[in-house]
């Protein structure tokens, strides 16, 4: 099924021929997907199933609560407890890790809330739910009078107490069945949608948790031809709101205009992205549970950023938002956009002799540490993704006359050079790695040190192509990766390291750099991160 283009910034998001992948059906009607950072997995709702399921990528399905209480939307805390609107009882449940379960509320002005349906956690910790009355009626609940008289949005502020009442943050009277809702990016403005007004409102969120200054975001999502109305929302990094809606899943541009539409045979209900990048769409439609692969991701939710414990880190500065993943400590994701016109990318020493089989220096182990890196793949990836944005693309090769004239034997490493007879010009030594040849476009600059500015024309170009911000990959992570990123912030550049697309000789000596030395001077990272934030 191809998907529809409305606007051809549709096409930097999703692949209009890109398939959809059924990893399963048979169930009654799916809703609530959430994907585990650490588990790397997915959890999903079947409310008239009265059952929760999961996910997991190569294994397939398998139940982990049965009876769910007839559990809806789902979300995460910073803390990974499991936040859940339970139509059965009318409550917002949190289940710790250990499987303790607490009731944080259920009571608004001393009556029963209607049916807690979709939920969402901000930035501070703020829980946000809409309160619709879907969870009393028959199939997708349990049939009992309403007690409240309207259908609200609520908050359950970060120092709420379980059993507290939650706070009201929309009047009364706004909403007929308030079902999806989504943070924008940077947490300013909040959508919620409608599903009995078939529209999606945008409100500002005050500094006291209510949201204020309400305004139709996009109205209309109606088409009697086919099954599908406003339910679950989500927001991707760049502030592109996705609803469900007649068809499948209707994509509007931050400033509301719809700019495509992911069609689905199934009525959808919910979808939620997840993978190891973030990247994959998985879409709970009806009977089915369904993944796209997207060119973006979803906007970052407190959540996200939680990865599974590992050895205890290094004591190095404090990075923002790096986190500890396999005992390096990394930035999972940038929070800023790199500019192509500014950034420039250094592919530097990875030539034969320093880290190919047969190569002057293969007996050191810097063949197999870049195999394990993958990084011919991965410097390959980011050199076509600057490219192909208008990046400036350097390959800095260390390049050395027969015999080495006049290079100073004081140190070990250019000892070593000499000894080895290794990176000569007009050697195959010399030449860089199959798949990393300069292509149309790119600059080359040779070299006779570890660094790559001392020697080279590398301080011209970047000044004269007005470059500020480096890409710095290579081979080995800690001589001339290092020693080029550490130069390159006393210069006053913005040095980003993706170490997946760095190796040398072991992983010990790749992690010392990488937790040591590298904190100081540049944001370490990898390279779909850097490919994201290029995007």
């Amino acid at each position: 099924m191809t998907h529809q283009a409305i606007s051809d910034s549709f096409h930097e998001i999703v692949d209009v021929a890109e398939p959809l992948q059924a990893l399963g059906t048979g169930f009654v009607f799916t809703e609530g997907p959430l994907w585990h950072p650490v588990e790397q997995s997915l959890i999903f709702s079947d409310m008239p199933g009265d059952v929760r399921r999961r996910y997991v990528p190569g294994q397939g399905i398998t139940e982990i609560a049965r009876p769910s209480n007839k559990g809806n939307g789902m979300t995460y805390d910073a803390d990974l407890n499991l936040l859940i609107c339970e139509h059965a009882t009318s409550s917002v449940v949190r289940i710790r890790p250990d499987g303790t379960r607490e009731v944080l509320c259920i009571h608004f002005e001393g009556k029963e809330l209607n049916s807690p349906n979709d939920i969402v956690v901000g930035a501070d910790g703020s829980i946000y739910f809409t309160d619709p009355t879907y969870g009393r009626m028959e199939h997708f609940g349990v049939p009992r009078p309403l007690q409240q008289g309207f259908q609200g949005v609520y908050r359950l502020a970060p120092d709420h107490s379980p059993g507290d009442e939650p706070q009201l943050v929309v009047e009364r009277s706004l909403f007929g069945q308030p079902n999806g809702l989504c943070f924008s990016p940077c947490g300013k403005w909040m959508w919620v949608n409608d599903t009995e007004q078939a529209n999606v409102r945008m409100f500002d969120v005050a500094g006291d948790g209510r949201l204020v200054n309400g305004r139709v975001f996009a109205g209309g999502i109606v088409d009697d031809a086919l099954a599908g109305v406003p339910d679950g929302m989500k927001s991707d990094k760049d502030g592109n709101l996705y609803v469900t809606a007649p068809g499948g899943i209707w994509v509007y541009s931050f400033q509301g205009l719809l700019i495509g539409k992911i069609l689905c045979s199934e009525l959808v209900a919910n979808f939620h992205w997840g993978g190891p990048d973030w990247s994959t769409l998985y879409i709970c439609a009806t009977t089915s549970l369904y993944a796209l692969n997207t060119k973006t991701r979803g906007r970052e939710e407190p959540f996200m950023q939680a990865r599974a414990p590992g050895p205890k880190a290094p004591a190095v500065p404090s990075q923002g938002n790096a986190t500890m993943t396999n005992d390096l400590l990394l930035h999972d994701r940038l929070d800023f956009r790199i500019d192509p016109a500014r950034t420039a990318m250094i592919l530097q020493d990875l030539q034969n002799d320093v880290m190919i089989d047969g190569g002057a220096f293969a007996d050191t182990g810097s063949p197999d540490h870049a195999r394990t890196q993958n990084v011919v793949t991965n410097a390959r990836r980011l050199a076509d993704a600057l490219r192909a944005r208008g990046g400036m693309i350097i390959h800095v090769w260390m390049v050395l006359e027969p015999g080495a004239p006049y290079l100073c034997q004081h140190a070990a490493l250019q000892r070593g050079l000499k000894d080895h007879n290794a990176l000569v010009r007009g050697t195959w030594g010399v030449e860089p790695a199959s798949g990393l040849e300069p292509q149309a476009g790119d600059l080359v600059v040779e070299k006779m040190s570890m660094s790559a500015w001392e020697t080279s024309r590398l301080d011209a170009y970047l000044a004269h192509g007005g470059r500020d911000t480096i890409i710095n990959t290579g081979s080995w992570t800690n001589m001339s990766v290092e020693h080029t990123a550490r130069t390159g912030a006393d210069k006053g550049y913005r040095m980003i390291v993706p170490e997946d697309a760095c190796s040398t000789m072991n992983a010990d000596w790749h992690r010392a750099s990488i937790n040591y030395a590298m904190q100081n001077v540049a944001t370490v990272t990898r390279a779909d991160a850097v490919i994201a934030a290029l995007s």
